[in-house]
Formats: C-alpha cells, sequence, structure tokens
C-alpha cells in the first residue's frame, strides 16, 4: 500500500511552503499543464511549475471545496480569485509506493481562467528562468 501524500501536500498550500514540493516528486514525475500541449517530464521541470503555480494560484482566496482520494491518487478539486476572476480548477495527482507523486495534473474553467492563468504563470516561468541565467 503507498503511503499518500495529501496531508502534505495540503500543509504546504496551507503554509505556502512552494520549497516542500520538491522533497514530495519522484525524479521521473510528468506535469500535465492546462496550457501546455506536451506533458513536462522530470522532477526539475514539474518542481518548476508546482512553484510558479504556488505564486500564481495560491493567494488568500484559495480554498480546496472537494477531494476524492484513492489507494495511490486523488483528485482536489479548488477554487481561487485571481484579478477579480473566480478561478475553478482540478488537480489531479497520482503517486507511488514511496509516496511520491509521480504525476501532477491541472485542469481549469472557464476558458478566462485558463487564458489569465496563462499570462500569470508564463510570466513566473519566465521571470525564474532569467533569474537562473543572470550570472551569480
Amino acid at each position: 500500500m503507498s503511503a499518500s501524500p495529501i496531508a502534505a501536500w495540503h500543509r504546504l498550500v496551507m503554509n505556502r511552503h512552494a520549497a516542500g514540493i520538491e522533497a514530495m516528486l519522484a525524479d521521473d514525475a510528468v506535469f500535465y499543464s492546462p496550457v501546455v500541449h506536451t506533458p513536462q517530464v522530470g522532477k526539475p521541470i514539474t518542481f518548476k511549475y508546482l512553484a510558479s503555480a504556488f505564486d500564481v494560484l495560491f493567494n488568500p482566496t484559495f480554498r480546496y471545496t472537494r477531494e476524492i482520494e484513492g489507494p495511490r491518487d486523488a483528485m482536489l478539486e479548488f477554487e481561487t480569485v485571481i484579478d477579480g476572476l473566480t478561478v475553478n480548477g482540478v488537480d489531479i495527482i497520482r503517486w507511488n509506493d514511496a509516496g511520491l507523486i509521480t504525476e501532477f495534473k491541472v485542469m481549469l474553467r472557464p476558458l478566462k481562467a485558463v487564458n489569465l492563468v496563462h499570462q500569470h504563470m508564463g510570466a513566473m516561468l519566465q521571470a525564474a528562468q532569467q533569474q537562473q541565467q543572470q550570472p551569480g
């Protein structure tokens, strides 16, 4: 039986602790974005997307409204308000026997919300990439 990472995920979200995500991910984790066509494969890119999502989605209005959990996966429905627009979405999370997340899929609605999140996430990811490219 696999150990569920969902309680730990909720703690990270509640505390807005994006740095803790990395320890929850399997090396071969895959992220499915609502705005990027191809799956994002590997722990580093999955971490980047999820950490950016913390900044974009997890504001004081964010809340999970429904949860369905199985032995190795869970579906968490959420709502948040960004720039005055209510965003409704679903996180679908799958994990391995060690309790590490192997797959994280995000789905959003309505279309205006998808476009808005795309805009904000693009800006966050671009800023992170530019920061990495600057000499230290």
